[in-house]
Formats: structure tokens, C-alpha cells, sequence
């Protein structure tokens, strides 16, 4: 986890214990879900969180997996990827994770490739 303090205030945050809770799944699972790529998680105030738009419902966001994969193999840092997913883009319109969470997840990763490679 790295510590990400460009990432706003306003971003609602879930710490590890209350991301397991809503998956339903152990705490020990939500590490190798991290260890994996399938969300991102950072510290605010010194506690492990993950931002509570990575997930709809009880499950996680179709597409984001396959984003953070995309940028981090195009060499970005998870504290890049995270500030990128929240921050405006004109040409979606709105942020990359407000697109995934609409279901526009092939126009992020198009973009996601463009930045990456």
C-alpha cells in the first residue's frame, strides 16, 4: 500500500476490515485481492482504505481490474493509478472511475493504453 495524499478528502475511503465485510469475504482474502490488482488500496491517517467507488453493490467494478493491470504493466505506480482513476478527464467526460462505475469501461482503458504505452 502506498501513501496517495493527492487523492481528495472527499473521496469516501473503506478500511480493509469494512471492504471484507461487504464482500464477504476474510481480511486475509481483501490482502490477496490488493496482492493481485483486483483494487488499490492506500493509507489515510495511517489506516489501510480502499475508495468505496471501486465497488458496486457487493461486488467490485467491471473493468477496474483490468485498468490497474493495464497501467501497471505501461510501468504507472499504484499512487499514479489511483490519482489518475479520481482525477477529471474532459474527454470522457467526467472521472475514469465515474466511467467505469457507468459501465463505460473500454473507453478508460483506451485511454488507460494511450497513457501507458
Amino acid at each position: 500500500m502506498n501513501e496517495v495524499s493527492e487523492l481528495s478528502i472527499d473521496v469516501e475511503a473503506l478500511p480493509l476490515k469494512a471492504v471484507a465485510e461487504l464482500l464477504g469475504i476474510p481480511v486475509t482474502r481483501v490482502h490477496q485481492h490488493l496482492r493481485d490488482g483486483l483494487y488499490l488500496a492506500f493509507r489515510r491517517d495511517g489506516e489501510a482504505c480502499v475508495p468505496a467507488a471501486f465497488f458496486h453493490g457487493k461486488s467490485v467494478v467491471k473493468g477496474l481490474q483490468g485498468t490497474i493491470v493495464l497501467l501497471r504493466d505501461g510501468g504507472f505506480a499504484d499512487p499514479e493509478i489511483l490519482r489518475w482513476l479520481f482525477t477529471e478527464d474532459d474527454s470522457l467526460p467526467g472521472t475514469p472511475i465515474e466511467c467505469l462505475r457507468a459501465g463505460r469501461h473500454r473507453e478508460v482503458k483506451r485511454r488507460a493504453q494511450a497513457m501507458a504505452f
